[in-house]
């Protein structure tokens, strides 16, 4: 039994059961017990390896895109380049590297991560050593001026809520403990919701259970009018899907799927991303969105077969082969691969057209999947 596992438990036998949200929240955040508190997830001694440490690629292709994007703004002199959960300052590393031979754009920029653990921050400013970064805790407290934000499995540790529609009528999944004092799930009736949410699943077949995201419709909102009034464009890659119903909970521990309730603050807990819900929140506000398609899709438009010719073509064979099982993990669209499991969701003015890597016919209402 872990001891978050037991602070979780004596909670609920006192206070009654609490929401999935509120359990994914003790499970990453708690502060002396929470997975992201007190361990290294990332790479291959962690739990999982996040396309920035696969391949330099990833983030050198998603870097040109915010060089682009920042020219399809006019080039401003001044904007903010953020990136939300900069995991070890990878990902930004590469786009600052890729972006050098982009005009103005370094002397433009003005970096800031979202991050809260300072334990990352250490290993982020190590990372981008000779680059003047600037931290902040939360969306909310980034500068103002034109934005680029870039947000690579993000979204998908935003805690959730579940819903079900049963034949009395919507319930909210609660964990709760059994009779044998254990973790379990329950069901509490007579749950509320908004409008849209509540049509959606009194039209559902019952058992359909339909997950929420507050966190992040927040985030898309807020960010939506920020693109809306400031100017801008964000990037958001993970997996997820566009609309729908069904129990994407899990949680992974050592690269293998675990138990959701069986180690409480030593396993990631996640769950996959609705981008039409993002798109929709952040389209109410004002802003304009692209997607969501293919992390496959994304990259190849962006240009990763060339980039893989150009690191392969002086590179020994050994170094070929691992380049190229890079682009290939990066890009494959087989029904359990990343080019297809990944998916990629651009916010932006609604003046300013489509961005990189998407095309004019995949804006947000006019793709023919979107629930």
């Amino acid at each position: 039994m872990t001891a978050l596992r037991a602070e979780i438990a004596r909670r609920i036998a006192q206070d009654g059961p609490i929401t999935v949200a509120d359990y994914m929240e003790l499970c990453l955040f708690h502060p002396r017990h929470g997975y992201y508190t007190t361990r290294e997830p990332f790479g291959a001694s962690g739990d999982f390896v996040t396309a920035p440490e696969i391949s330099q690629m990833f983030g050198e292709l998603l870097g040109l895109w915010a060089a682009d994007s920042w020219m399809r703004l006019g080039s401003p002199p001044a904007f903010v380049l953020a990136e939300l959960g900069p995991g070890r300052g990878t990902m930004m590393a590469d786009m600052l590297r890729a972006t050098r031979v982009v005009p103005g754009f370094h002397a433009a920029a003005r970096i800031h991560l979202v991050e809260a653990s300072p334990r990352l921050r250490e290993r982020q400013a190590a990372a981008l050593t000779g680059h003047r970064v600037d931290w902040a805790g939360a969306f909310e407290d980034l500068p103002d001026g034109p934005l680029i934000l870039l947000a690579n499995e993000f979204v998908d540790a935003l805690p959730i809520r579940q819903f079900v529609r049963t034949p009395q009528g919507i319930a909210e999944r609660m964990v709760g403990l059994d009779a044998e004092g254990a973790l379990a799930f329950g069901l509490r009736p007579g749950a509320r919701l908004d409008q849209w949410a509540q049509a959606r699943l009194r039209a559902a077949s019952p058992g359909a259970l339909l997950e929420i995201c507050p966190a992040g419709l927040t985030l898309a909102e807020r960010l939506g009018a920020r693109l809306a009034t400031g100017g801008g464009a964000a990037l958001f890659i993970d997996y997820g899907y566009a609309g729908g119903f069904g129990d994407t909970l899990q949680a992974l521990r050592a690269h293998a799927s675990d138990d959701v309730l069986a180690h409480p603050g030593e396993a990631d807990i996640t769950a996959h991303v609705d981008f039409s819900a993002l798109a929709r929140a952040a389209t109410g506000m004002g802003a304009r969105a692209f997607g969501p398609i293919g992390q496959g899709a994304l990259l190849a438009r962006l240009g990763i077969e060339a980039r893989a010719a150009r690191l392969m073509r002086d590179a020994d064979e050994p170094t070929r082969a691992t380049i190229e099982a890079a682009r290939r993990r990066l890009t494959a669209t087989g029904d359990t691969e990343m080019g297809t499991l990944f998916k990629a969701l651009a916010l932006v003015h609604p003046a300013l057209g489509v961005v990189a890597g998407f095309a004019p016919g995949e804006a947000f209402g006019e793709l023919p999947h979107e629930g």
